[in-house]
């Protein structure tokens, strides 16, 4: 077991986001289930996301995700962008990508539990308007073909901007000290693929 990283006397308990990419988890089942077993034994997860754009065999693995996920008692499990896909398999949730704004009412309206990716104040805002249940903003960190890093103080000013918006950090999140950092702004919580690995 790995040592949480919720320590420290000012430190509070901000939500872990895990997000697969068939890059690190395989899009063989058998090394998918092995590697997201792995994974969820070493570490605390509060919400979970299948996000796979590229497999043949996306249904198969999503599957697998959420029968693994349900028996680690995982409590918010969700798929990226397939509405459709998350109501047929029964996902808890969506997380849109920052082009499906125009696909939150219909995702909110099937009970799904929705999540949509932020890059900018902008989006924030179209995302609270739409009273969005969760958003990421990003890239915080440094992160290949992302773009400029934002950094802990846009961070910062999001949180305060936008203070009913549940914000999940993301984006090159990859140590305990960036996590650390993350906590002393009002984030709800980090999103990452590679800090789990």
């Amino acid at each position: 077991m790995l040592t949480p990283f919720f320590i420290g006397k000012n430190m509070k308990n901000i939500k872990s986001y895990l997000i697969t990419d068939p890059n690190y988890f395989s899009d063989n089942p058998e090394k998918f289930e092995e590697k997201l077993i792995a994974v969820l034994k070493n570490h605390k997860i509060d919400f979970a996301c299948f996000r796979d754009k590229s497999s043949q065999n996306i249904e198969e693995l999503a599957k697998i995700f959420l029968q693994i996920c349900k028996e680690f008692k995982i409590e918010n499990i969700l798929i990226n962008s397939n509405i459709s896909l998350a109501i047929k398999l029964g996902f808890d949730g969506v997380h849109l990508n920052s082009q499906q704004f125009d696909k939150i009412e219909n995702a909110k309206k099937s009970n799904l539990i929705t999540i949509i990716s932020c890059h900018n104040l902008e989006e924030l805002e179209k995302a609270m308007n739409k009273n969005i249940d969760f958003v990421t903003y990003s890239p915080i960190f440094d992160t290949p073909n992302k773009g400029e890093s934002k950094g802990v103080e846009q961070l910062n000013e999001a949180t305060k901007n936008f203070p009913n918006l549940k914000i999940f950090a993301l984006g090159g999140i990859i140590k305990d000290e960036q996590i650390k950092d993350i906590e002393k702004t009002k984030a709800y919580g980090f999103a990452s693929i590679r800090y789990f690995i």
